[in-house]
């Protein structure tokens, strides 16, 4: 049958406890206190990163502001120069026909002299011609 030795068993009990102390004293409560501070860094990781994601999250909205301004800035100051571009062409354009019209009106001037002194030449040179035709008719 079975032959238990109290002597074998308080024995092994005791090796047993004996070898659960030494366990927990030197494995045990150090791998449960290093497993708990690492759950606490984590923990603390986790905040900070929460936090550096709030952080940029605001930055980002900041530099979103910012090229929403500078968009809007750039916008305008194009206007302005497109503005003051046409205005520019416009004077300049308004200057030249100015000046066109002036050299068309000295045009017409010089023209109409030139047209008045032909004029008065032929008539001058009238009785010229009706003698020289009157020549060429009494040829024929």
């Amino acid at each position: 049958m079975l032959n238990i030795s109290p002597l074998l068993l308080t024995t092994t009990v005791i090796i047993f406890l004996v070898s659960m102390y030494i366990l927990n004293k030197m494995l045990y409560k150090p791998l449960l206190d290093f497993m708990k501070n690492r759950d606490e860094s984590i923990a603390i990781d986790y905040e900070n990163a929460s936090k550096n994601s709030d952080d940029v999250s605001i930055y980002l909205d900041e530099a979103k502001q910012i090229i929403k301004d500078a968009k809007t800035e750039a916008s305008s100051l194009r206007s302005l120069a497109i503005e003051e571009a046409k205005e520019y062409a416009q004077k300049k354009t308004d200057e030249r026909k100015s000046e066109l019209e002036e050299e068309y009106t000295v045009f017409l001037k010089g023209l109409n002299s030139e047209r008045v002194e032909f004029k008065n030449g032929l008539l001058a040179q009238m009785p010229l011609y009706k003698e020289g035709i009157k020549a060429k008719l009494n040829q024929i």
